[in-house]
């Protein structure tokens, strides 16, 4: 094109992918198509996961389907393959933007749960937090196989430096041997059995939890 028509490539400003001058007259920049691609992508991820969420809090986590998945999110088999490989790995993307929040009070937050309480209050707040992220969201807990996928996930991971640092300030022996014995009361399953099988409020689970930190771990004052 000529006559100062010629559509120009620039470097969007915020770091993004390239977008192309629009001709004078046309109203500004114009996405390129690489910038259109990324936004498509973040599109199908949230109709993806928005879904998935619907369909593991109605039914059976254990049932759900890479195809109910898909036509749920109003996407194409393939574009949700692209993402994820099956069910339980939608389920863990989906708990990994809850459990972000619930790092951030861990590291951030004000005490007991954040810095600056004894292990053991931290430990017990831990537990309260951890069960009221359990309560929220127990069936997409549940649509994570046990076993390696779950010990395996970054957050079990947090999880575990988090309790251990808490064991290894308070002097706790064998510190590598007790976590996962500590964290074992909030696998999904168990919690799942206390509250729907026998019945037990989220309070008298927490305050036994509770109870059970403050028995194990010494009384280190801060300060």
């Amino acid at each position: 094109m000529t006559n100062g028509d010629e559509v120009r490539t620039v470097r969007d400003i915020t770091g993004g992918g390239p977008v192309r001058r629009a001709a004078p007259g046309a109203g500004g920049l114009i996405p390129s198509p690489r910038g259109r691609q990324r936004a498509d992508a973040v599109r199908n991820r949230a109709q993806i996961l928005g879904a998935a969420e619907q369909l593991f809090t109605e039914r059976d986590p254990g049932t759900v389907t890479m195809d109910q998945i898909a036509k749920a999110a109003g996407v194409g088999r393939a574009t949700l393959y692209r993402r994820f490989p099956d069910p339980p790995s939608v389920a863990a993307a989906l708990l990994d933007e809850h459990e972000r929040i619930l790092q951030g009070r861990l590291a951030f937050g004000p005490p007991p749960l954040g810095p600056g309480a004894p292990p053991a209050e931290r430990l017990a707040a831990f537990y309260a937090a951890a069960l009221e992220h359990l309560e929220r969201h127990l069936p997409l807990a549940l649509g994570i196989r046990p076993g390696p996928d779950r010990f395996g996930r970054a957050t079990y991971r947090h999880w575990r430096a988090h309790v251990r640092s808490l064991l290894a300030d308070a002097g706790a022996a064998d510190p590598d041997a007790a976590v996962d014995v500590l964290l074992s009361p909030l696998a999904p399953e168990v919690y799942q059995f206390q509250r729907h099988t026998l019945g037990l409020p989220p309070e008298r689970i927490a305050e036994t939890l509770g109870r059970l930190a403050r028995g194990v771990l010494p009384d280190r004052r801060i300060g």
